[in-house]
């Protein structure tokens, strides 16, 4: 009988080893597929911030443009009436709006870069440059700056 208790005994261990080492696999096994999905899950958050960033640097540069070519058709005289001023003042709304998202959405160098870009870019709009300065030369190193602190973000 004793040689029955012994084989009954290992057999009981050999399930209860089987059972806890089933239990460790299946416990690996749920910890890395949940470490996964969480890398999958940052990884496409990761993804949708670069896309809403790309689509935000394109539209900051693309009104930045649209204000560049309204400090080149700046008149000499115009009055709140004008064409160009109605125009002028809404790509330079557009533009504020723009410039304050790169603040929301990018580190301060990127923000200071676009923020001293948009202030040349008013006050050439607005105010003009003394005779002689050309707008291109004038906006030309804040645009960089800005480009180029733009693309070491975005990598």
């Amino acid at each position: 009988m004793s040689g029955q208790v012994w084989v009954s005994l290992i057999s009981l261990g050999g399930v209860a080893l089987g059972g806890t080492l089933s239990y460790l696999v299946q416990h690996r096994t749920q910890l890395s597929a949940e470490r996964a999905e969480q890398q999958r899950q940052q990884n496409a958050l990761s993804e949708a911030r670069r896309t809403e960033r790309l689509a935000l640097l394109e539209r900051f540069i693309e009104v930045a443009a649209e204000a560049e070519r309204s400090a080149f058709s700046r008149p000499s005289e115009w009055e709140e009436t004008d064409a160009w001023f109605l125009t002028t003042q809404d790509v330079m709304n557009r533009l504020w709006v723009a410039e304050r998202l790169i603040r929301v959405q990018f580190p301060r160098p990127v923000h200071d870069a676009a923020r001293a870009y948009f202030l040349d870019l008013n006050r050439t709009v607005w105010e003009g440059l003394p005779e002689g300065e050309s707008v291109r030369d004038y906006l030309e190193d804040n645009r960089l700056t800005f480009l180029d602190a733009a693309r070491a973000v975005m990598g």
